[in-house]
Parts: structure tokens; C-alpha cells; sequence
């Protein structure tokens, strides 16, 4: 008798991939301390190598920082990292030099909490199965959203982004975790707290079925860029019922076909240095 698979549990959903997260920075020095010395990741070799922007990579997703100004994520982005041990000596190495900025640093409940020189908050994981088999990774952006949104929000990415997406009770609050694909999540938690201004910061995502959400999002006048054949950008997450806007977030929307999808990204072995180099070690030998 053939073996009866669950063949549901294999679907992704419309989204299959958070590429990138993009924050402003005004200073690539300290960017460079603290996601490269600090965090041990990567920066792209190939695209972005100026100083009027820098790209991190973190396993097959980035971090895009370009130079001009200061953005804060309404929320905190979830890290996987090889090893917390070693991150932790790296950032305690590291803070004498970031000493005037608002840098800081924590372990917590089985975590590292970093916060980076401007404010945005970096939760750091070892690899576990909740984040598939992945030792290097973002696993996660977590957003802090209105009382009450959850729901909406979850039924805005089912219905026009066509994403799986489901909403978890909490203590605090209920939170939309939408799939982004085999084991990244956005999640979206209700808060009591009072929101910052949004100030223009972003995530790109790649979906399959690229039309038909344009098509959705553009008959409720969402659509808030047409960049070229293969991306487009919205910015609000609307109640489809009243079209009351329930949370901002910059969305940059790329297909398959996208040049960009899928392009092999350089990250490195942070342990490397040039007083202990073991030959052969440079280049990250885990799974993304």
C-alpha cells in the first residue's frame, strides 16, 4: 500500500521568499561594526560595494542599508546564527566602539537581543527546528501592530497576497503570523504601547503568482509604485470590510523571473582570522 502523505503540510503559500530588509543608516563604519564585525554576517562582494549604500548578507536574505538618514523598524527581526557563543564574544569585542551610539546587548531567554548604533532590534537564535534545518537565516520580522488588527491583517494577506496566514493568541495580545516561506514567518503582534511615525523602511518579498495580487491590490487603489515588468510596491495592510488602513508597511513585490531571485549569496565564516586561518574555512560551510 502506497504511504498516505499529508501533501497540504508542503504548501508554501503565494510567498516563497523574504528576500531583504531595508533600514537607513547614516553612517556605514558603524553598520559595518555591528552587522559585520558584530553579528558576523556578510557584506555583498558583487552589488551595493559604494558608500551610498551596503548590503548584508544573511544565508539567501539581506539587509539593505542605504546611507542617508536613520530608519527604526516598527518591531524587531529574528536572526538564526550558527552560534550564540560565539556571537556573543563578537559583540562584547565590539562595544567599546559603539560605545556613543545606542548599541546594547542582552541574553535572553535563550536568546541574544542586540539592539544596533540607531535603535532597530535584532533577536538572535541558534538553529533549532521551529526554523527548519537553516544555522544561518532571518527567521522572522516581528511587527508591533494596533489592538485588534490581527485578524485583519491575516485575512489581507490570505485574500489579496494569497499567503498562508493564521492568528495565535498571546498574553499581550493576538498576533498574525503570515508564511513567507519553508520555515521565515512575518509576524504581526498587538500591542497596547503608542506606534512610531512610520518612516518609509521596507521589506521585499518574492511571490509565485505574481498578477493576480497586482490585480487585487490595484482594483482598491494600493498599488503605491509600478517599478518595472517584474516588481511593484504597496504600503498599506487594509481591513478588507471598512478599507480602514490597520498597519503601514512598505512591501516591495518581486516575481520569480526577477533577475535578482535566487542569486547565489557570498557569507563567510566569521571565525576566520588571520592569526588562527585554517585553510579551506573561509566561506560558511552550514545550510541556509
Amino acid at each position: 500500500m502506497a504511504p498516505d502523505f499529508d501533501r497540504a503540510r508542503e504548501d508554501l503559500g503565494n510567498i516563497v521568499l523574504l528576500e531583504h530588509v531595508n533600514v537607513t543608516i547614516p553612517d556605514q563604519r558603524l553598520a559595518t561594526i555591528f552587522y559585520v564585525s558584530g553579528l558576523g554576517l556578510t557584506r555583498d562582494p558583487y552589488l551595493m560595494t559604494g558608500i551610498d549604500n551596503m548590503w548584508v548578507n544573511v544565508g539567501r536574505s539581506q539587509f539593505h542599508l542605504p546611507s542617508r538618514g536613520t530608519q527604526v523598524l516598527r518591531g524587531r527581526v529574528g536572526i538564526v546564527v550558527p552560534d550564540l557563543a560565539a556571537l556573543t564574544h563578537r559583540l562584547q569585542n565590539v562595544a567599546p566602539l559603539l560605545a556613543e551610539t545606542r548599541f546594547a546587548w542582552e541574553k535572553r531567554d535563550g536568546c541574544v537581543e542586540a539592539t544596533c548604533p540607531w535603535g532597530n532590534r535584532y533577536r538572535c537564535h541558534g538553529p533549532a527546528p521551529e526554523f527548519g534545518d537553516t544555522e544561518l537565516a532571518i527567521a522572522y520580522v516581528e511587527l508591533d501592530v494596533p489592538g485588534g488588527s490581527a485578524p485583519g491583517i491575516a485575512r489581507f494577506y490570505r485574500e489579496i497576497v494569497g499567503a498562508h496566514a493564521e492568528v495565535e493568541g498571546d498574553p499581550e495580545g493576538a498576533t498574525a503570523v503570515v508564511s513567507t516561506g519553508t520555515a521565515q514567518r512575518l509576524r504581526f503582534r498587538e500591542t497596547t504601547r503608542p506606534l512610531r511615525e512610520y518612516d518609509g523602511h521596507h521589506i521585499q518579498i518574492y511571490i509565485a503568482e505574481f498578477s493576480g495580487p497586482h490585480r487585487r491590490l490595484r482594483e482598491r487603489g494600493l498599488v503605491t509604485e509600478e517599478s518595472s515588468e517584474h516588481q511593484y510596491r504597496f504600503r498599506d495592510i487594509v481591513d478588507l470590510s471598512s478599507a480602514k488602513c490597520l498597519f503601514t508597511l512598505e512591501h516591495e513585490v518581486r516575481s520569480l523571473t526577477h533577475p535578482l531571485y535566487a542569486r547565489p549569496l557570498v557569507n563567510r565564516n566569521p571565525a576566520q582570522n588571520n592569526r588562527e586561518y585554517v585553510r579551506g574555512h573561509d566561506a560558511f560551510r552550514g545550510t541556509y
